[in-house]
């Protein structure tokens, strides 16, 4: 019998990771290290040190040529007009009825030179959708094969990575990012050095090539020995982003949900000109939202899990979860999920209940990010 991991991707870390004894799964068509240590573990070093990620399985798409502003403008609902070289924008890619296709980022490297960062899993989806609504012709280059992506993240990530580059780290500001060449970022040919995040804790990201990735996970990873840094996989990167109160698409966001629902409409700007969702998302946000994504925490004994139903304090059904799990810091049940846009259930404090295959439970609304209310 054939090995499914046989037809998944992988990384150029995957080797690092199998020296480390990582538990691996697939995700996104990657075989991935959901843990090292343990989920907990990994978790906590990220919250009281750093943690070190593998998150090259995302997908980078060069934009580039005369019309490349023009073409980001119109794909994205953020306003991209608003960057400068060294910039860069979270945003969301939507359908022209204003359901969401991915959310991502985008770096302004020049005038006529954007990189826009993708989620592994729609990868080649997004592009088919890029290339499909290009009528202004810019040049499409997908340099995710060639580009690996580490993640440092911590509140000690800056301290950790400092030695290692040639410039104040702390005048790095967030949503900005450094492009080092000819070596200068620990020999690697180029190097885009970022701070942007999706933990909820200082850090940067490192996209280098491929073929250098190793050498830059080992450094890092030597760097961070006597400050607490640990490799981390995915399933700590997700418990601290549900901590952080971020949406992750497939489970919080997806086709069926639209930005003004999912709390994203601070990255919709109506009124830059014409781009895909536009007239549809002008409607939802002039009539507001039928439902909205509230986070909550469990109130009693419980783990709320994707898909378990969300229910009024009488029982009567209201909504689903789309993200939860137990919050290694609060040591108690969170989540997301979405609820009727009314008062009281989504206003902070109003009592709902989680119900799963086994028993049902008390939660609480609570406005994330939710490790800062420990």
């Amino acid at each position: 019998m054939a090995d499914p991991a046989s037809s998944l991707d992988k990384t150029p870390l995957h080797a690092a990771h199998a020296d480390l004894d990582a538990r691996m799964m697939a995700f996104g068509g990657f075989e991935m290290p959901v843990q090292y240590s343990g989920i907990i573990e990994e978790h906590m070093a990220v919250r009281t040190a750093a943690g070190l990620f593998d998150v090259s399985h995302m997908g980078e798409v060069l934009i580039q040529g005369p019309e490349a502003l023009a073409f980001v403008q119109h794909l994205i609902t953020n306003d991209a007009s608003t960057l400068y070289d060294g910039r860069a924008l979270y945003t969301v890619l939507c359908t022209p009825d204003g359901g969401i296709i991915d959310d991502g980022l985008v770096y302004r490297r020049s005038e006529t030179e954007y990189m826009m960062v993708l989620n592994a899993a729609n990868i080649a989806r997004d592009l088919e959708w890029m290339r499909r609504h290009n009528p202004m012709g810019a040049e499409l280059t997908d340099i995710s094969g060639t580009t690996a992506l580490l993640a440092l993240q911590g509140p000690k990530a800056l301290q950790i990575a400092q030695p290692l580059v040639n410039a104040d780290l702390n005048e790095l500001s967030y949503y900005h990012f450094w492009e080092q060449t000819d070596g200068a970022f620990l020999g690697c040919d180029t190097a885009l050095l970022s701070r942007t995040g999706y933990t909820g804790e200082p850090g940067l990201e490192l996209y280098v090539p491929a073929e250098q990735a190793s050498h830059v996970w080992e450094t890092l990873l030597d760097a961070g020995a006597d400050h607490g840094l640990q490799p981390a996989g995915l399933g700590a990167r997700d418990t601290l982003r549900l901590e952080a109160g971020l949406c992750l698409h497939g489970n919080d966001i997806t086709e069926e949900t639209n930005p003004y629902e999912a709390g994203l409409g601070w990255l919709v700007t109506l009124d830059k000109g014409a781009f895909i969702g536009r007239e549809a998302l002008r409607s939802i946000h002039e009539s507001g939202p039928d439902r909205a994504l509230v986070g909550f925490v469990a109130t009693e004994r419980g783990i709320p899990r994707h898909d378990h139903e969300l229910q009024a304090p009488d029982g009567t059904p209201i909504g689903t979860v789309t993200s939860g799990s137990q919050s290694p810091l609060l040591e108690t049940g969170i989540g997301l999920g979405y609820v009727p846009n009314k008062p009281e259930y989504t206003e902070e404090e109003r009592p709902l209940r989680v119900a799963g295959p086994r028993r049902t439970f008390s939660v609480k609304v609570a406005t994330p990010p939710f490790h800062e209310h420990s």
